[in-house]
This record gives structure tokens, C-alpha cells and sequence, in this order.
């Protein structure tokens, strides 16, 4: 099979890039409101980030073609393995490629954060970042998938949340703060827990969608464990707790009346769970994730701004 360029790019899956992202980015504005920005950290999180996502994409794309979730029954978009577009061989292949990348572009960003400065720092989050690899590939890829069983919301909560916006921030703050503890203020958790909330509501429309083709291959997700109509209240209950975690960061740390400008976001969060509510025809609910993921990015983008003005 020859190469094909717009296959792979497709396989990637940019529109989901933005989302991975979102995290990096509130991480990079909390540090700079507290004076501790590193451009170069932050530039090297993203990358890394990229690649995981990417890898992660590919992985899903060849797990679910081997393990039947992609099947005629399922209504998103045509995967590339399914598609026969590349073949499993060629995927596989890919998916070594950035993971290798993924790992490189790690151990450069923890050199450039962390230097030769605390080897038990270093060293823990090496161990981070092979779990990130792990988590990416071993979501619907593998022997025993763990997306299958219904964790992934727990996954996503945790590298897109809690990993990928406190990392962020503390890899920025640790040369810059006297002791380990400084370098990640509890605070900095709430934020965490909104961007994980946000980015576990885009799997959740995703899963929701899915949960015909889910079902007969196996794939107990969380929608399939809930049904449609409790996998919806499930949906509002992430987009509640999301928004009310940046409410209390704020009142936390409140300084200025600009930090309530992520206040602006909530008629798009609103619009987005009456979508998912109303919309029962799966087909119609693809929209919603694209939907879902860039209004992550506007409350990531206001929520950051407001921070730092």
C-alpha cells in the first residue's frame, strides 16, 4: 500500500489537538500570574502533549478496528484502519514512531525544567511520562484495554486534568521556589479538576454516540454502563463540577475582578448540555464534541486571561 499523507493527517485526528492542549495552556497562565512562566517549558509541554495525543489517536484507531468497535454499527467518522486506508501493519509502525517521539520530546522538557537539579524529581516524572505513553496506547490497543472496561473517563480526568495542568505549572515553578511543596500551591488543583471535567464531558459525547457499536463489541464504557438517558445527566454533572472548581479557585485566591471573565463561557458550556440532552439521534451528537472541545479552549483562554490581567 502506497504512502498516503491526507490518511495519516486524518488519523491524527486535529480537531482533538486543541483540546490536549488546554491543559498545557492553564498551566502556563496560572504559573504566569504567579510570576513563573517559562516559555520554554511550556513550548516543550505542548509538544510533548501533541505527540501523546497523536499517538493516542493512533492507538485508538488500531485498537478499535482489531477489537470490533469500529464496525458497521458505529456512527462517528470512518477510521483509517477500518477504512483500509493503512493498513495494521502501517499502524502500528506509526504508533512506534510517536511513541519514541513522545519520549524524546519528555526527557528534553524535564532536561530543560528540571536540569540535573533534584534526580528523584526527574525520575518521577520520567515515570509519569512512560505512563502517559502507556495510558495512550493501551487505551482500546493492547491485550487487555482498559477502555474497554470502562476507565477511560478516569484516565482522561487525570492526564488531560490533574497531569497536564499541574505538571505544567509545577515543572515552571520548581526552579523558581525554595522548597518541592511551593512548587504546586493546592489551589492550582482546582483548575485541574475543571480542565479534567471538561475534557472527560468531550469522551463522554463521544462514548454516548457510540454506545450501539460500543455494546456489541464489548466496550463497556461509562454511557454503556448508564444508559443514554443517565449517561446525559452524567454529561451535565461533569460541566457543573468543571465550572464549579474555577468558581472556587477564585474565591480562593480572588485579587481582581478580572479572574471571573471565565464567567463569560458558561452560555456556551449551557448550550452544549442542552444539545446533548435534547439530541437523541446519534448522528446529530458528532457536532457536539467539536463543540465541546473548542468551548474547553474558550473557558481555558478566559479563565488564563483573567488570571494574569
Amino acid at each position: 500500500m502506497t504512502f498516503s499523507a491526507k490518511a495519516w493527517v486524518s488519523a491524527f485526528r486535529p480537531r482533538t489537538l486543541p483540546l490536549a492542549l488546554a491543559s498545557i495552556m492553564a498551566g502556563g497562565f496560572l504559573a504566569a500570574s504567579h510570576g513563573q512562566f517559562r516559555p520554554a517549558v511550556v513550548a516543550l509541554a505542548a509538544l510533548t502533549t501533541v505527540l501523546l495525543q497523536i499517538l493516542s489517536n493512533l492507538a485508538n484507531d488500531y485498537g478499535d478496528s482489531q477489537n470490533g468497535a469500529d464496525s458497521v454499527h458505529r456512527e462517528g467518522p470512518l477510521r483509517a484502519v477500518q477504512s483500509g486506508a493503512i493498513t495494521p501493519a502501517q499502524m502500528r509502525r506509526g504508533m512506534g514512531l510517536f511513541g519514541a517521539l513522545s519520549l524524546g520530546s519528555g526527557v528534553l522538557l524535564l532536561w530543560v525544567a528540571l536540569g540535573v537539579a533534584g534526580a528523584w524529581v526527574f525520575g518521577a516524572f520520567l515515570v509519569l511520562g512512560l505512563s502517559a505513553i502507556w495510558a495512550a496506547v493501551n487505551y482500546t490497543a493492547g491485550s487487555k484495554p482498559y477502555g474497554y472496561a470502562g476507565l477511560g473517563d478516569l484516565s482522561v480526568f487525570v492526564f488531560f486534568g490533574l497531569v497536564g495542568v499541574c505538571g505544567t505549572y509545577f515543572l515552571q515553578a520548581y526552579s523558581q521556589v525554595p522548597t518541592v511543596a511551593q512548587a504546586l500551591p493546592w489551589p492550582v488543583l482546582l483548575p485541574a479538576a475543571a480542565l479534567g471535567c471538561f475534557a472527560t464531558a468531550v469522551l463522554n459525547v463521544n462514548n454516548i454516540r457510540d454506545i450501539r457499536s460500543d455494546a456489541l463489541a464489548g466496550k463497556i464504557t461509562i454511557p454503556v454502563r448508564l444508559g443514554p438517558v443517565r449517561a446525559r445527566r452524567y454529561h451535565w454533572l461533569l460541566l457543573a463540577l468543571g465550572f464549579a472548581a474555577a468558581v472556587l479557585y477564585v474565591a480562593f485566591t480572588y485579587h481582581s475582578p478580572w479572574q471571573w471573565l471565565f464567567l463569560l463561557s458558561a452560555p456556551l458550556l449551557l448550550r452544549n448540555a442542552r444539545a446533548v440532552w435534547q439530541r437523541q439521534d446519534s448522528r446529530q451528537l458528532d457536532p457536539l464534541l467539536k463543540q465541546m472541545a473548542l468551548t474547553t479552549l474558550v473557558f481555558t483562554l478566559l479563565f488564563g486571561l483573567g488570571q494574569v490581567l
